[in-house]
């Protein structure tokens, strides 16, 4: 069997220890590092797991959020079994 490499999101609770109780409180923060994204767009980032994510977008929630790749996502290995991947968390 081989092992499945998987992840867990974390930005929303982050954003919460932050004091950033609603997903748009991080647009003009996103916006002063000249990322442009819509209401409905960041809502997805912080309350879905995202599949994609350019890596300019994920420098600026760090910087935002002071933080560190080990705090915003966390991996996990399991054993392929063709399940579906947990939720996002946080």
């Amino acid at each position: 069997m081989t092992a499945r490499l998987d992840y867990r999101w974390h930005l929303r609770k982050i954003m919460a220890d932050r004091g950033m109780f609603s997903t748009t409180d991080i647009i003009p923060l996103l916006a002063d590092r000249g990322i442009t994204l819509s209401s409905s767009q960041v809502y997805r980032l912080v309350t879905e797991r995202p599949e994609r994510l350019s890596l300019k977008i994920l420098m600026a929630l760090l910087d935002i959020l002071d933080c560190t790749m080990e705090c915003s996502a966390s991996t996990s290995r399991s054993p392929s079994n063709g399940s579906a991947p947990p939720p996002a968390t946080g």
